[in-house]
């Protein structure tokens, strides 16, 4: 197997879907998981290293060396390493989620574990849990560039390998989902619901069979050591207002701190190690109980009442937090948080007991430790369950939520925003909520830039036709379509696999393209495109909606758009004109593979227009879009100007009671408008028209004008395949409206096929199976107009024409290919059809467009103005 078919088997495989997510989350879950067991082991055996060396020196020796020593290693190692892993960690995961240019990878996730093992080791009054977030953010950032995903994606991994490192440090995987929720994302889609689900839950299960529990209560399993009564209710609304007050004392402490330690202008390794020994010296001087923080919580939540105490270690942890965040210092804040709202909690549950004689000081001390939490972190719902995950105890809900939810508002009252904002602030990194941070790159989607115009190529072409194609065109690769749906790609590398496999030039394409290619849909924003054309190194993206292929957008189009974006291309000086307005339109099941758009204005002409239509319609499975325009003065918006639609709405439902008598899917609309041919290019982006057939009264005597103004402005701007109908001049039309019928003079029985190989004749020869229907017995001739020096004129392009007519399309119909001799084409047709009386002349322009053949003298218009007969004009959707 060739190492191409192989690289784009590679992309298939890892191209970005719902099942790569869920297997990407579950790896970052166990990562995570892994990494913060290892956080918390290492972390812990240092602490009890330390606490056992004052058993054997002096505390108020050893406590602030190990200080000292452990911090400045701790620094160093940030500070030379990785820079980005100083502090909590959880700001610089909210800025990376925001688009901020930051280093978030594997190599900050390992700087971050090892420093925050010797900085928790040294003492200092940190958490784990907030570099736990940060560690399992950039494993997961580290492990989402070994995925070729999108931009979006990634930061769907990073905040789910987040949530993760939270689930596992408190052993609560539904506050990881929320924690990513509440606060990272803001993001209630299902992937990010679900990848957030999964690796959570993986987190928390893999931290708990490890035996990682972040706080062991020790409760016997059918036994609550928390209580409520409805009396309480006033001190536990007491003591959310308390924790809201002091947590934003607290917060505003921290930001103070880290001022300070800036104006002393030294280096982190410094800072840090200041603050472990001024920890160390601290500690040394407070009992034995407060150089262990789990120990010291726990008895504060399962210890008799000792308001003393409890208030003297508030205090000592809430300037030790200070001292020690304030460093940079990688350590986080959730845990000193809540050993400051156990100790608040205690103290109002001791107060309550006074007064009241009852009461817990367990339920006080934990619906302290979420209220304290929540007016920290500005995470009500998430402290919430945390507490609770981590009790599992329902007699807690009700006062933990009334604690949680008073601090948070109280808090946000006094200091309102986030303290990771905040935090970023100091930084120079202002997030900017709903704003996109990257310009067009995120407010400009796919559909906004692509080209509409795509030149495809048929699933059932022969290698040869591809060649051919490839022959007349600069493009390297085509789109391959079958029925209108996207089913593959081929390239000029594909059709060097021909000489590889000695395949014969009548074999399909399918059997060299390449099946399932990657594309993007229609609001992918361009940050996302222009990750995929870098991720596979492609110069071009197919776009589709479910399958069928609306577009084609390149490194071109999104440069374009940059330049237009720089250059204020797109700014307006003076009034624009309005688009159209919809006053009336009925809608039939969308179960087509495409639209058919019809414009009906003359009821002499719309039935025949109709009958077209629905020819082609059954033919390819489409839906027909009917559409009716009123003209209003430009001095009048078409949104306010008062219409009559009465006969308009007649028309269309005549075409509603052919169109079932037909049996297929029929669309109506009325547009009121400034311009006809406005009002139907708006029609074409807004349905997705992949065809729209029109009617031409043959010739213009509008100055400059080829074809008339509507009719040239339709050609030259028309995203879609455009068919112009010129009914012959002898001939009427008309719709009965009572018999469902349609009255019509016009023969379709002898048709001609001028055509010389283009791709615009390759697309008259598709529409001819259909449109033959419309006559009895029909006849076809496909002719090519030769020089009379030429001695034989070649007969490949007619040959091949017939061959798709009759084996692969099943025509019934006679079909001959005569060449004719003429010195200019125009007039060998004109000259063919009044000697030999063909009724329809089918006429497909070059790839170069319809407007410049005719104004070079080749050849359409002069033909449909030379001849009596139907004259059809074919112009395919091309990309330009």
């Amino acid at each position: 197997m060739s190492l191409p078919v192989l690289t784009q088997r590679f992309r298939r495989l890892w191209q970005p879907r719902r099942g790569l997510a869920i297997a990407e989350a579950s790896v970052i879950g166990l990562v995570a998981a892994l990494s913060a067991v290892f956080l918390k082991v290492g972390s812990g055996w240092l602490g009890t290293w330390r606490v056992h060396s004052t058993h054997i020196l002096p505390a108020w020796l050893v406590l602030p060396l190990v200080g000292l020593g452990f911090g400045f290693l701790s620094g160093c190692l940030v500070q030379r390493l990785a820079p980005e892993a100083s502090g909590s960690g959880i700001p610089q995961v909210k800025a990376t989620l925001a688009n901020v240019p930051m280093a978030l990878s594997w190599r900050v996730a390992g700087v971050k574990l090892i420093s925050a093992i010797i900085a928790l080791g040294s003492g200092m009054t940190l958490g784990r849990q907030g570099p736990t977030v940060h560690v399992g953010a950039g494993l997961a950032a580290g492990m989402s560039r070994w995925v070729p995903t999108s931009p979006d994606h990634r930061r769907q991994m990073i905040a789910a390998g987040a949530g993760a490192g939270l689930a596992a440090a408190f052993n609560a995987p539904i506050a990881g989902v929320l924690f990513i929720v509440e606060e990272l994302l803001q993001d209630l889609s299902g992937i990010t619901l679900g990848t957030a689900i999964i690796a959570s839950f993986i987190g928390g299960v893999i931290s708990r069979l490890l035996g990682g529990r972040s706080l062991d209560l020790n409760l016997p399993p059918t036994e609550s050591l928390s209580q409520f009564s409805i009396p309480e209710i006033p001190f536990f609304l007491l003591l959310g207002i308390l924790a809201g007050l002091l947590a934003a004392l607290f917060t505003q402490g921290l930001i103070f701190s880290i001022k300070i330690y800036r104006r002393l202008h030294v280096s982190l390794p410094l800072r840090v190690a200041l603050a472990g020994f001024i920890s160390g010296c601290v500690v040394a001087t407070l009992p034995a109980s407060f150089r262990d923080n789990t120990g010291l919580r726990e008895y504060l939540i399962t210890g008799d009442a000792n308001a003393v105490l409890a208030a003297i270690a508030f205090v000592a942890q809430f300037l030790l937090t200070l001292i020690a965040f304030g460093s940079g210092a990688p350590g986080g804040l959730f845990a000193p948080s809540l050993i400051l709202g156990s100790c608040l909690g205690h103290i109002v549950g001791v107060f309550e007991s006074q007064l009241l004689g009852g009461g817990s000081y367990t339920t006080y001390a934990l619906a302290g430790m979420g209220g304290f939490f929540s007016a920290v972190s500005k995470v009500p719902i998430t402290a919430i369950v945390i507490v609770f995950e981590m009790t599992t105890d329902f007699n807690l809900v009700l006062p933990l939520m009334i604690v949680s939810v008073t601090s948070y508002l109280v808090a946000e009252k006094v200091v309102p925003g986030s303290l990771y904002e905040k935090l970023l602030k100091l930084n120079g990194i202002t997030l900017a909520h709903n704003v996109p941070v990257e310009g067009i790159m995120t407010t400009l989607t796919a559909q906004e830039v692509m080209q509409q115009r795509v030149e495809t190529l048929d699933v059932e072409m022969t290698i040869d036709e591809a060649i051919q194609a490839f022959s007349r065109s600069h493009h390297r690769g085509f789109p391959v379509v079958e029925e209108g749906k996207l089913v593959g790609i081929i390239t000029q590398t594909d059709l060097l696999k021909i000489r590889e496999r000695n395949l014969p030039n009548e074999t399909a394409i399918r059997e060299v393209m390449t099946s399932k290619p990657i594309t993007v849909t229609p609001t992918h924003n361009l940050r996302n495109v222009l990750y995929f054309l870098d991720r596979y190194q492609i110069s071009r993206l197919p776009v589709v909606e479910g399958r069928k292929l609306i577009g084609i957008i390149t490194r071109a189009d999104i440069i374009r758009a940059e330049a237009d974006h720089l250059n204020c291309e797109n700014a307006t000086t003076g009034p624009q004109p309005e688009p159209s307005y919809v006053v009336y339109q009925t809608r039939a099941p969308n179960i087509g593979r495409g639209r058919l758009l019809v414009t009906v204005a003359n009821p002499e002409t719309a039935g025949t227009l109709l009958q077209m239509a629905a020819a082609i319609a059954r033919d390819r499975h489409y839906e027909i879009e009917c559409v009716q325009i009123i003209l209003v003065s430009r001095h009048s918006s078409p949104t306010e100007t008062q219409v009559r639609t009465a006969k308009s709405r007649r028309l269309l439902r005549q075409a509603e009671v052919l169109a079932k008598k037909w049996k297929i899917p029929l669309h109506t609309q009325i547009r009121v408008a400034h311009d006809v041919a406005q009002a139907i290019l708006e029609t074409i982006n807004e349905r997705h028209i992949d065809l729209i057939l029109m009617g031409w009264k043959g010739n213009t005597s509008t100055p400059g004008r080829i074809f008339g103004t509507v009719v040239d402005t339709i050609i030259r701007q028309a995203t879609c395949d455009v068919v112009l109908v010129k009914l012959g001049n002898s001939q009427q039309s008309t719709i009965n409206s009572q018999q469902s019928t349609i009255n019509s003079q016009y023969t379709f029985n002898r048709w001609l096929v001028p055509m010389a190989g283009g791709p615009n004749a390759r697309m008259a020869i598709k529409l001819l199976p259909a449109l033959v229907t419309l006559g009895n017995d029909p006849q076809i001739r496909l002719t090519r107009v030769f020089k009379p020096s030429e001695l034989a004129p070649d007969m490949t392009v007619l040959e091949q024409a017939i061959r798709h007519l009759i084996r692969r399309r099943k025509l019934s119909s006679t079909v001959v290919a005569y060449p004719v001799k003429a010195d200019s084409v125009s007039q060998g047709v004109i000259n063919l059809v009044k000697t030999e009386g063909y009724d329809v002349v089918v006429l497909g322009a070059s790839r170069e467009g319809l407007l410049q053949q005719a104004i070079q003298g080749n050849i359409p218009e002069a033909i449909a103005s030379g001849v009596e007969s139907t004259v059809i004009l074919v112009r395919g959707a091309i990309e330009t």
